[in-house]
């Protein structure tokens, strides 16, 4: 039953896709919306979402939550809309969709740097554009992704993020860990979204609320002296984006490794909440992060 479900979904997609190549990017983002907002959550109870959204904001109104959810699907529904066009979008190009980047002093420092860069963020507006923009801005970036569940889907969404976002994408959890460990010893720059449950985790406080955090970029700095990254990207309106690369989170090493781990992992949770605060109708509400 599994594989015809994905089956369905695959040829779903497939034809959406068809019809945002030909209408472009604007009409397709818009079209997105429309289908985000109104058939997004028959395939999603929201009983997750609401749960995170009162962690988050304890005292926050059954109004406003509702608001938050129909945003959040408006902008899964952009995202969808927009995926066929990734390569329309440009950081440094006036003469595409323009996404204004912020704060521009904090490359150089990156670049003239002598140590490798983990870059992280989590599931903000268009996340696939931070990528992107990475790329665009000179960084050989390895980019971290989980694979979907969907077979006949996952080979799709593979071949679009090396064309348009990454040429290096690297599989999470074993597969990709030789990948990895080459990519970064040879100085290249990782770049992973760090907002998802996985088996791994360990437990870190976020929102003041324990929750399954990964703790290899924290692993990755200590052992190869990495520097931590935060990157965020912002929908201004429709199809307008601003990105964010913020100064090197400050790591303190002590003799204690596993409090080293715990401690570098909590302040990069934190960053993810300072992110979330700032624009939480366009973070991903739907991970089952606090289970």
């Amino acid at each position: 039953m599994k594989i015809i479900r994905y089956f369905i979904e695959f040829i779903l997609v497939i034809f959406f896709f068809l019809i945002f190549k030909i209408i472009g990017l604007k009409l397709s983002s818009n079209l997105g919306e429309f289908i985000g907002k109104y058939f997004g959550p028959l395939f999603r109870n929201k009983t997750i979402a609401k749960k995170n959204i009162q962690i988050a904001f304890p005292n926050i109104s059954e109004n406003e939550i509702n608001i938050l959810i129909s945003d959040m699907w408006k902008n899964i529904g952009r995202i969808f809309g927009e995926y066929v066009h990734l390569n329309k979008f440009s950081v440094i190009d006036e003469k595409k969709n323009k996404i204004t980047f912020i704060d521009q002093k904090n490359i150089e420092k990156l670049k003239n740097n002598k140590h490798p860069i983990i870059f992280f963020s989590g599931h903000f507006a268009n996340f696939e554009l931070m990528g992107r923009c990475l790329k665009e801005l000179g960084f050989n970036i390895g980019a971290i992704y989980r694979p979907l569940n969907n077979i006949f889907l996952n080979p799709v969404m593979e071949f679009i993020r090396k064309k348009y976002i990454a040429p290096i994408q690297i599989e999470k959890g074993s597969k990709g860990t030789k990948k990895l460990i080459k990519h970064i010893s040879a100085n290249n720059p990782l770049a992973l979204l760090m907002d998802q449950r996985l088996s791994s985790s360990i437990h870190i406080p976020f929102f003041n609320k324990p929750a399954t955090t990964t703790t290899m970029p924290a692993q990755l700095a200590i052992k190869y002296d990495a520097l931590l990254v935060p990157v965020f990207i912002k929908r201004i309106k429709n199809t307008s984006f601003e990105f964010f690369v913020e100064e090197p989170l400050s790591i303190n090493k002590t003799n204690n490794y596993e409090k080293d781990i715990f401690n570098i992992t909590k302040d990069m949770n934190h960053k993810i909440e300072e992110f979330i605060k700032k624009d939480p109708a366009y973070w991903l509400w739907l991970h089952d992060r606090w289970k």
